[in-house]
């Protein structure tokens, strides 16, 4: 019998007939001769309410008591989904992520999956259960509770798929699958049937919401195919899998747009061998994600850095940043937010030219200042400000014709 993996976030178990919508598709696949395991998600928006609880009792909470408060959402849904199967007739058994052994490293509310041990899942499956598991949790070494964090479910989703060689990873949501922007900010955003890890991973890094880039990366590093669609139908949606020579034919597969970042800029800073490597290991050590380094000479022995990171990070990364400027005579640091950043992805950026200069015109068109530009083979991004994020979003999507088929989008190209 071949193994299923099926994950569904938190809308499509938002209340108790969705859990019954969701525990009625794994029996369906039970019943068509496979051996399915379901990762849920806390249920709609309770671990945003988990958050705001926090927020109420301090701004600043222990990030050990945080992962042990937001892991609770998850342990609600997987006992309400084994009762929903069991009065369906179908024996089910949940287990939170301690209880299957998914143990993380000690880096609270962004750990990362260690190892898996995947043995009571395969003697519960091989009992004829449908086996739930909580995802977005794991534990430490030492049994501490810890959470892989926003969209971490996804990455619970293909670990275990992994670890247990499934034939079949989905991943359930309230969209048809991956679209060439979000669909709530662009209304022409149409559907990828397939999309490269390499792309899927760039979008997920950018701003599209559908899959955490660690479980991106997962699926690439052990070749796990995720289908990713709808829980509310039963339309193919989009897979995510290995690149094919034919992909590099679609010059732009998709659009994103990440909300919410902040620039940080030291001034002053020593330009000698080995600065930047103090400060980003000093950076890195708080567990705070950069991104978008750039570094320029100022004057003799004196260089400018900056950098980007989400805006949930700004109070660690400005602990972290005054620190290093009181160690360093003269260095300074300033802070701008209200920044976004919107970017195109496609491997077939790595056969094709002019791709930068046509997204430049589209937002040049629109009088969106450019902060800064980075690029990698397969994407361009640009930090703008966020008032104008959806905007730009909605330009560079028209200008690459992603609204349209491939065949068509590549139609009109040749007509040019």
């Amino acid at each position: 019998m071949s193994i299923v993996v099926m994950k569904f976030g938190g809308s499509s178990v938002a209340d108790a007939d969705k859990i019954r919508a969701c525990s009625a598709r794994a029996i369906e696949a039970r019943k068509a001769g496979h051996k399915v395991v379901m990762v849920v998600s806390a249920m709609g928006d309770t671990t945003d309410d988990l958050v705001a609880l926090a927020k109420q009792i301090t701004s600043t909470p222990s990030k050990r008591e945080y992962d042990q408060l937001l892991a609770t959402g998850e342990q609600v849904t997987i006992s309400l989904v084994a009762m929903a199967m069991e009065a369906m007739g179908q024996p089910a058994i949940s287990f939170t992520a301690g209880q299957i052994g998914m143990v993380t490293d000690d880096k609270h509310t962004k750990a990362r999956i260690k190892r898996i041990d995947v043995q009571k899942v395969l003697r519960e499956l091989k009992s004829g259960k449908i086996v739930i598991v909580a995802g977005f949790q794991g534990v430490t070494e030492d049994g501490a509770v810890t959470t892989l964090g926003r969209g971490g479910s996804n990455v619970t989703l293909v670990a275990i798929a992994a670890a247990l060689k499934a034939d079949m990873c989905e991943n359930y949501t309230d969209v048809d699958g991956i679209f060439t922007a979000d669909p709530r900010l662009v209304p022409n955003a149409r559907k990828i049937d397939q999309v490269s890890y390499d792309e899927m991973l760039e979008l997920a890094s950018l701003g599209a919401n559908v899959l955490h880039n660690r479980a991106v990366e997962f699926a690439k590093k052990y070749n796990v195919p995720i289908h990713v669609r709808s829980s509310l139908n039963h339309s193919k949606g989009t897979m995510i899998v290995a690149e094919s020579e034919e992909m590099e034919r679609i010059v732009v597969s998709g659009a994103a747009l990440k909300k919410q970042l902040a620039r940080v800029s030291l001034r002053n800073v020593p330009d000698r061998p080995g600065m930047a490597a103090r400060i980003f290991h000093t950076i890195g050590a708080a567990d705070i994600v950069v991104d978008d380094i750039i570094q320029t000479e100022t004057t003799n022995k004196l260089a400018a850095v900056s950098f980007t990171v989400d805006m949930g990070d700004i109070t660690d990364v400005k602990a972290v940043c005054e620190k290093l400027c009181s160690q360093h005579a003269g260095m300074t640091v300033e802070f701008k937010t209200d920044l976004a950043k919107v970017s195109v992805v496609g491997v077939g950026m790595r056969v094709h030219t002019g791709v930068a200069q046509r997204m430049f015109a589209a937002l040049a068109g629109a009088g969106i200042n450019i902060h800064n530009i980075t690029t990698s083979e397969i994407k361009i991004s640009c930090i703008i400000d966020q008032v104008q994020g959806p905007i730009a979003l909605r330009l560079i999507h028209d200008a690459f014709d992603l609204g349209k088929t491939p065949g068509k989008a590549k139609a009109k190209k040749g007509r040019k």
